[in-house]
């Protein structure tokens, strides 16, 4: 994913605000549930075309999404269940921050189901490849976090300046970013797994 290669670079923001949140008694699974949370309150504001709103809850669930592991690695209780919830969340917050926009005003019904195939393909394929023995893989040109950057700068963009082009608005266009990279980004990961599990 374009934004996880800079994870390290950012650490001297994230560890600190760990340990501060830590000292505030949040888990690794209560900011998992609270991003999901803020992920579902996105999704309702995207349908009412609220689009500050919408925009500062999927901030909200990309914040409490960034610090749960971080928070586990801090107290050490880093575990595949808290991984396994945290998976499960993340998918149902994609299913209901896309299906909010293409419910509502802000994009056609057919592009939002385009972009949301591509997303949960993109992300069935990274965890597919741990399931068949090739080690979970995540790579590709869109990950979770460069979607919920791409939203929230959409988000701005739209507020400040609203655009239209070929009878698409900005999210309009973001899902069909969101579409085209997504499934991209899956036959990406589907041909770096085929390879590697030919090379077993």
């Amino acid at each position: 994913m374009t934004l996880d290669s800079y994870r390290n670079s950012v650490s001297w923001i994230v560890k600190p605000t760990a340990r501060a949140m830590v000292r505030l008694r949040f888990t690794p699974d209560s900011c998992t549930i609270i991003a999901f949370i803020a992920a579902v309150v996105a999704g309702y504001f995207y349908y009412k075309t609220d689009i500050v709103l919408g925009t500062v809850f999927v901030f909200l669930n990309a914040f409490f999404d960034a610090i749960d592991g971080s928070i586990a690695r801090e107290l050490n209780t880093a575990s595949p269940r808290g991984d396994f919830l945290d998976h499960v969340l993340d998918r149902y917050a994609d299913i209901v921050i896309i299906c909010g926009i293409f419910a509502g005003d802000l994009c056609p019904w057919p592009i939002g189901v385009f972009a949301l195939t591509g997303v949960l393909m993109s992300s069935y394929l990274g965890t597919q490849a741990q399931a068949v023995g090739a080690g979970r893989f995540y790579g590709g040109i869109l990950g979770r976090a460069d979607r919920l950057v791409l939203l929230i700068a959409g988000g701005v963009i739209a507020v400040i300046y609203p655009l239209n082009f070929a009878g698409l608005g900005i999210f309009g266009w973001l899902m069909v970013l969101f579409g085209t990279l997504g499934h991209f980004t899956a036959i990406q990961r589907f041909v770096h797994v085929w390879k590697s599990l030919n090379n077993n």
